[in-house]
């Protein structure tokens, strides 16, 4: 699972400033936005007047600025956006793509999105981002990613926003939990003001996010699907599996109120199994099966709310398990 903020204004540092100090500096990989038109370019405008059979646009401005950027600041992302007026035969988007995997200096690193030209999202490309806010809450077989913005409809800043306008912390780490245990990537971008500042609710969202990851980070980073994404009985379970499938990861979305017992339906205990919660320092827990079939509860009982680690989203640790058999 990848997981990046994205500046939508990223011209607020020199690009190569940016990516020589992400390189020097962090254990981070660069990757560079790019917008195939502009709204209001005479040449587009021009093209777009001639019904796309004319191709001023992407021959004299757009394909010689993407091979600039890629030759120049050598990113090992180029997310390209804009496409969606004209096919790909327009932008020559297969012409690009031939030459940035096998001439360009990042043909071995590089990775692109399905942006290139209309009807190709969540058809073609190195991943799939099929529309902003993508979360389909199920696994697909080819890889994807689910961009969205804190601020619920602005991927820039907008200084009328008011609190209700920007998702919270349960909010953010919910779809961040739902899209990696569905196999996807994760990009949240902020919106940098006309200064370059981070507004400090961005910042505190920043922060809280942090924070999380640092305690669950586990059950997150290195993580892969498991047989199941979402329980089968308890819909605030969303699942994740260790490489080397030896440790289940089952991220809690909402801590029960009136029971001290969380119920999971889709894994099969033995007499091995143990139970933990990251960040938490009571040790391993209590559970039972839950039926002969399969299914465990785990008793939380001595786990005081004002000790948990997480205010927000928690991760039990589940080891010595297997999935219950799916009926087909």
């Amino acid at each position: 699972m990848t997981l990046y903020v994205f500046y939508s204004i990223f011209f607020v540092l020199l690009p190569g400033d940016l990516a020589n100090a992400i390189r020097n500096r962090t254990n981070l990989v660069f990757g560079l936005y790019h917008s195939m038109f502009e709204w209001f370019h005479p040449l587009f405008l021009e093209d777009k007047q001639n019904g796309f059979k004319t191709r001023l646009f992407p021959d004299m401005k757009t394909l010689p600025e993407l091979k600039e950027i890629v030759e120049t600041y050598k990113p090992s992302v180029v997310f390209s956006d804009g496409d969606w007026d004209a096919p790909d035969t327009y932008w020559n988007s297969t012409g690009f793509l031939a030459w940035l995997y096998n001439e360009s200096p990042v043909k071995d690193t590089v990775v692109v999105n399905d942006r290139w030209g209309t009807g190709m999202e969540c058809h073609h490309g190195g991943y799939y981002t099929c529309g902003d806010r993508y979360n389909p809450g199920h696994l697909l077989t080819h890889k994807w990613e689910n961009c969205f913005t804190i601020d619920k409809h602005s991927w820039g800043f907008l200084r009328t926003s008011n609190v209700d306008d920007y998702l919270t912390i349960q909010e953010i780490l919910g779809q961040v939990i739902i899209t990696v245990s569905t196999g996807g990537n994760v990009l949240i971008n902020v919106g940098p003001t006309s200064y370059g500042k981070i507004a400090p609710i961005y910042e505190e969202r920043l922060r809280q996010m942090g924070a999380w990851l640092k305690v669950n980070g586990e059950g997150i980073y290195s993580s892969i699907p498991w047989k199941y994404q979402n329980d089968t009985t308890n819909p605030h379970i969303w699942y994740t599996s260790s490489k080397d499938n030896q440790t289940v990861y089952a991220s809690l979305l909402v801590w029960p109120n009136n029971t001290t017992e969380i119920l999971l339906g889709a894994p099969v205990s033995s007499s091995n199994t143990t139970v933990t919660l990251l960040g938490s320092n009571v040790g391993p827990l209590n559970w039972r099966s839950a039926s002969e079939s399969g299914g465990i509860i785990i008793d939380v009982s001595n786990i005081e709310a004002y000790s948990l680690a997480s205010d927000w989203a928690w991760i039990f640790k589940l080891q010595n398990i297997t999935p219950k058999q799916i009926n087909k």
